[in-house]
């Protein structure tokens, strides 16, 4: 089936419509992370974290599920987290929430996904983040 003119033209206009729809959401997602990703160092800085294994993953595991980002700022941040001492089990998890699970862009995912789809695989991501970062360190250990 050829493409032609007039379905590229069709499909393009249909993109840029969906995107002037998504725009003022994703704008409203992307300021509100910008901003919480400020307050993640302060927040562990105040003692967040240090209450015993299961507890600093439960907590790693809703910081880093707040703000979507590139997981190279999570690495960089996971990085400064082991150098203040914070346990291999909370930093894993963060990675792992903070690239998997995302609270604030949960708006947008809803649009395009549908909320309930978006719901289940946040609070799927949320749960197999300890998990996943329980294995890894246990792994690590052995």
């Amino acid at each position: 089936m050829p493409l032609t003119k007039e379905k590229l033209l069709t499909s393009v206009r249909k993109t840029f419509r969906m995107f002037l729809r998504l725009f003022p959401v994703l704008l409203g997602v992307m300021l509100i992370s910008s901003l919480v990703i400020e307050l993640i160092p302060t927040l562990i800085a105040n003692g967040a974290l240090g209450h015993g294994h299961f507890i600093d993953m439960l907590i790693a595991d809703a910081i880093g599920s707040i703000a979507a980002a590139q997981p190279v700022i999570s690495y960089l941040l996971a990085g400064e987290l082991q150098k203040a001492g914070v346990d291999l089990y909370a930093v894993t998890t963060f990675i792992i929430a903070w690239v998997t699970v995302g609270f604030i862009p949960l708006p947008v995912e809803a649009m395009m996904l549908g909320w309930r789809f978006a719901a289940w695989r946040n609070l799927i991501a949320f749960i197999m983040a300890m998990i996943v970062a329980w294995l890894t360190v246990a792994t690590l250990r052995v």
